[in-house]
């Protein structure tokens, strides 16, 4: 390590200050899972506009993660990482003092347009102080503790009963207040970062979107592409979105219990996430692992939706899907394209990604209406677990496709190369 080159304590303590921000980050996102029955009760919220408000959040990141990546190359990921973090924070004050829905929605799009963004910063600051090793523990650390943001907006109905029983907007002022957190631990950054930048710290450059890269992608990273696109739309569009809601209705759980059952899956991923990276790593092997990951989806929607069974044993399939799928589906994406076109890779995927997301909240939104899904009547919900059961078939075929042909020859040929 040479004396211009930030020291490991500098660098720990910038993966400390990014981790809080991503902690706010992600309570912020999840905050309207709680309160959904509330804006439907008190406010006469339908279920698609429930849906909507977490599906705008993802719409305007169908391009714009795409100029999130050139603004910070082009501007550092200190100054973009303060950036959109204000923003997030701003919108999370529009929606929890919007008085209608139409305000509510403009506060969760900019929060949208903010918060990816915001996630790609995040990477970039992990790259450039861990640069000499660590990376991938730095990201995967972070990445948990972000998720105990969403495990924390879960919990909240138990954790801040009474703000609940206030009304719909006390909870989403504790979720704003997670906001201007984020920003606080942002700023802190920023100022720790200019500091160190005067003393050499180094610096990413990230990699353009060009359109050509696409010709040389091969078909191993297009069935990653749609795994990534339906395993995600299905898992978050119901468990940030429909879950704490389908739980009251359908399973006979009060909204605590509901929020403390949702919530278990992200604080399982909090601690497997990491494991099952260091797994896959050991072992070498990515795609099996990604296909068994892929495969629990289902079965943990058809358990739901077709049984009786404990809602613990759905949950723990969720659980373990939503823990090992993200930890190999990314390092996978390295063995599969250039490192030159990584980046452009990424950028592609989450383009999709948020499409897919955003669009699955409205399809279940608009067939809960449909069928006029409600606690009176439960079976409405049918229509919307069949929707992500078959989304979720889907994506497990990828995998398995993924897995038995292309994945395995790509990774192979890129294990060589990088020998």
């Amino acid at each position: 390590m040479n004396d211009k080159t930030p020291s490991r304590a500098t660098a720990w303590l910038i993966c400390a200050l990014v981790a809080a921000a991503l902690y706010g980050n992600y309570y912020v996102y999840d905050s309207i899972g709680p309160v959904a029955d509330a804006l439907q009760s008190q406010r006469g919220f339908t279920d698609t506009q429930v849906g909507l408000l977490n599906a705008i959040y993802n719409l305007p990141n169908v391009l714009l993660i795409l100029v999130g990546g050139v603004l910070v190359d082009r501007f550092g990921a200190a100054r973009v990482t303060v950036w959109t973090s204000a923003i997030c924070f701003a919108g999370a004050l529009l929606t929890a003092f919007s008085p209608s829905f139409a305000g509510m929605a403009a506060g969760r799009l900019l929060f949208g347009i903010g918060a990816e963004t915001f996630g790609i910063a995040t990477l970039a600051v992990l790259a450039q102080y861990f640069v000499g090793g660590n990376v991938a523990f730095a990201m995967g650390l972070t990445l948990s503790i972000g998720r105990l943001g969403s495990f924390s907006s879960d919990m909240s109905p138990t954790w801040f009963s009474h703000a609940y029983a206030a009304g719909w907007q006390p909870p989403l002022l504790i979720a704003a207040a997670a906001g201007f957190a984020s920003f606080v631990a942002a700023v802190l950054y920023w100022w720790i970062d200019r500091r160190v930048a005067g003393k050499g710290a180094a610096e990413r450059q990230a990699q353009p979107f060009v359109l050509r890269d696409l010709l040389h992608f091969g078909k191993g990273y297009w069935y990653l592409l749609a795994l990534c696109v339906l395993w995600y739309s299905v898992i978050l569009a119901f468990r940030s979105t429909f879950s704490i809601k389908y739980f009251q209705h359908v399973h006979g759980l009060d909204l605590a219990a509901a929020g403390a059952m949702n919530s278990y899956v992200f604080l399982a991923a909090v601690f497997a996430t990491p494991a099952f990276g260091w797994l896959c790593d050991r072992v070498g092997r990515y795609a099996p692992f990604l296909a068994f990951g892929a495969l629990l989806l289902p079965i943990a929607i058809a358990t739901m939706a077709l049984t009786s069974a404990s809602l613990w044993i759905s949950t723990a399939l969720i659980g373990i899907s939503f823990s090992l799928v993200p930890a190999v589906m990314w390092p996978l994406t390295s063995k599969l394209v250039a490192p030159a076109r990584f980046g452009t890779a990424i950028g592609l995927m989450w383009v999709a990604q948020n499409a897919g997301i955003g669009g699955a909240n409205v399809v279940a939104g608009w067939l809960n209406d449909r069928a006029g899904a409600s606690a009176q009547n439960p079976a409405g919900y049918e229509s919307m677990m069949l929707f992500f059961g078959i989304a979720s078939v889907a994506g497990a075929v990828f995998a398995l496709i993924l897995w038995l042909t292309a994945g395995r020859k790509e990774q192979e040929r890129a294990t060589h190369q990088g020998a």
